[in-house]
């Protein structure tokens, strides 16, 4: 599998930097005014068509000329997988390219790459871990289905939000599809394994021209892959391993999952519309009131030093859910324990940097 991440990688390499070289021009209608914007200068946002690329080079290789890598998988069913998360990579690169494509436009995409892939791959939430929800699944017809969809279809725009400085949105996917990969094997699944590990190499090769040169970013092109790729590779563990946990993924996904659902309810409290765009987000907080000045005569160098030191944090607080559910991946209940002091953690967290509350160990 080492190959494929290696072919995922220079494919996804070289495409991102084609793309940073040869498209600035749309870089120019991102507006400087954005409240999302923490940087200087045109940047080009279409780094995802790049991690798209080389995960679809990678996933095809898995299947040329018979079964070279051991996983199982047909070029023939990799390249169906591809064309139905076509229409959200589209739709992401639309809206990277233009800045004009509406939220609900592509949050439709993105369900209907969700259908999609739920009716190529048989896909459906059939386990919660609560017998009451589980028993309305089973006897409401295409229930599951309908759960999946909801999953595979939201967890891009979680990513989406996630995704605000150098790789931050980006070294998150690793570490959730190194996890997947690492439970994948545990149960013998080495397709599901190759699939997650072709999205880490892939993001490896946007991540060399990302972090910490900031030379182009991911947009939401980038964010829908990763979501999508990783919502299909969890519901898939779940659903074909009865001895996982259906609260792993659960816990992988809380950060990313906590953020939005927080955002909402923050947004919707204030009278705002939950698609409305601020800069109050927790990694923006960070960047704010955490991470020090860095002094530099140039105003860009010293916003990018800033905005590459702001991702470290963001990390260690993505692994206090990654490792605790690599660790019992089995046990539901101490995952759902872990999911809860995850939010009350996060909540507490966030409410500490609000109020000017934050301890001198934390700033560096």
């Amino acid at each position: 599998m080492i190959a494929l991440i290696v072919i995922g990688f220079t494919l996804s390499a070289i495409a991102v930097l084609m793309f940073m070289r040869r498209a600035r021009r749309h870089a120019r209608r991102y507006a400087a005014d954005m409240p999302q914007r923490f940087h200087k200068g045109h940047v080009p946002r279409l780094g995802g068509a790049g991690i798209f690329i080389g995960l679809g080079a990678a996933w095809l290789s898995a299947g040329l000329f018979g079964d070279p890598f051991n996983v199982d998988w047909p070029a023939s069913a990799s390249a169906m997988v591809l064309l139905c998360i076509a229409p959200a990579v589209l739709g992401g690169v639309l809206e990277d390219v233009t800045q004009r494509v509406p939220v609900r436009c592509r949050l439709a995409l993105t369900l209907g790459s969700a259908l999609l892939l739920c009716w190529l791959l048989g896909l459906g939430v059939h386990r919660t871990g609560f017998e009451s929800v589980d028993g309305w699944v089973r006897a409401v017809p295409y229930g599951a289905v309908l759960v999946a969809v909801l999953a595979i279809g939201g967890l891009p725009h979680a990513f989406n939000i996630i995704d605000g400085y150098n790789g931050l949105a980006g070294t998150v996917a690793v570490l959730i599809c190194l996890a997947i990969s690492h439970v994948a094997l545990q149960v013998g699944d080495r397709q599901l394994a190759a699939m997650v590990l072709c999205l880490v190499g892939a993001t490896m090769g946007f991540l060399l021209w990302n972090y910490p040169s900031g030379r182009i970013f991911a947009g939401d092109c980038g964010a829908y892959v990763w979501g999508i790729v990783i919502a299909v590779a969890c519901v898939a563990l779940v659903q074909r391993h009865p001895v996982v946990s259906p609260w792993f993924p659960m816990l992988l996904v809380i950060y990313p999952v906590w953020e939005t659902l927080f955002s909402i309810y923050r947004k919707v409290a204030r009278g705002q519309s939950p698609g409305t765009a601020d800069a109050l987000h927790f990694h923006q907080l960070i960047f704010r009131r955490i991470v020090r000045v860095a002094f530099s005569d140039d105003e860009a160098r010293q916003l990018l030093a800033r905005n590459n030191r702001t991702s470290p944090y963001l990390w260690i607080f993505a692994a206090l859910s990654v490792v605790p559910a690599v660790m019992f991946w089995r046990n539901t209940t101490l995952l759902m324990i872990c999911c809860l002091l995850f939010a009350i953690t996060y909540v507490a967290a966030y409410l500490m940097i609000v109020r000017f509350k934050v301890p001198r160990w934390l700033r560096p």
